[in-house]
Formats: structure tokens, C-alpha cells, sequence
């Protein structure tokens, strides 16, 4: 698998924390917006601000890493890692987006948990364990 969809989750998510970063930034100031700071829908918007930044940035390390040490060509498991990265920058803000408006959908952090931990996971026994 190209790495370049990892470049391109990576940093389409850092324009999305750009963007998820500045709609709410209007209201900050309001101390009740979304039923004030430290509300659990408030905690929620700031979760998946943040998201977008740091599990961008796992997916341009991801891309960047696997083409410097050579793997692209020589890795079985590295297209796996690398679907489970993209899929948990997706899954991650919106499973915070979803449980900011229905606190229910928070039984939904499994998903984006397990893709991050086990891209990782599979990163690390290509690149390193095996």
C-alpha cells in the first residue's frame, strides 16, 4: 500500500483541526457555551479538536517512517497498519462529534481505540520486532 494515503489522512486531519479549532474558538468566551467548560459536551469538542492534530500527525510519522526504513515493499502487515491509522483518524472525532450530541454513542470508543493500538502495534513488529 502507498503511504501517500497516510500523507493525505494526516494532513487532510490537520486542516480539519484547523477548522475544528476555530468554529468553537468563536464561542469561547462564553462561559455556558455548550453547558460550560468543563461540561461533558464541551470536553467532548476540545477531545476531538485535539484528535485531529495528534492522530494527523501519527498517520504523517506513520508514512514518513515506513518510506525511510524501507518497509513499503517488504512489510505484509504494513497495508493493515496502515488502514487501521486512517481509519482511526476518521473514526476518532467523530466518535467524539457523536458523544458530544448523544452521550450513548461514547460505547463507541472501542473502534477508534483498537485501529490506533493495533496499527501501531503491527507498525512496530513490522519495522522493529520481526
Amino acid at each position: 500500500m502507498s503511504m501517500r494515503a497516510n500523507l493525505f489522512a494526516g494532513w487532510v486531519a490537520i486542516f480539519f483541526g484547523f477548522v475544528a479549532g476555530a468554529v468553537p474558538g468563536l464561542f469561547f468566551w462564553l462561559e455556558d457555551w455548550l453547558g460550560g467548560y468543563g461540561s461533558w459536551r464541551r470536553r467532548l469538542v476540545r477531545l476531538a479538536h485535539i484528535s485531529f492534530f495528534g492522530l494527523g500527525f501519527i498517520n504523517i510519522l506513520f508514512a514518513l517512517s515506513a518510506a525511510s526504513m524501507g518497509l513499503v515493499d517488504r512489510a505484509p502487515l504494513l497495508g493493515w497498519s496502515s488502514a487501521l491509522l486512517i481509519g482511526g483518524v476518521i473514526s476518532m472525532p467523530a466518535v467524539c462529534y457523536l458523544s458530544a450530541w448523544r452521550q450513548p454513542f461514547r460505547q463507541l470508543f472501542f473502534i477508534p481505540v483498537i485501529c490506533m493500538v493495533l496499527g501501531v502495534a503491527l507498525f512496530l513488529w513490522e519495522g522493529f520486532l520481526r
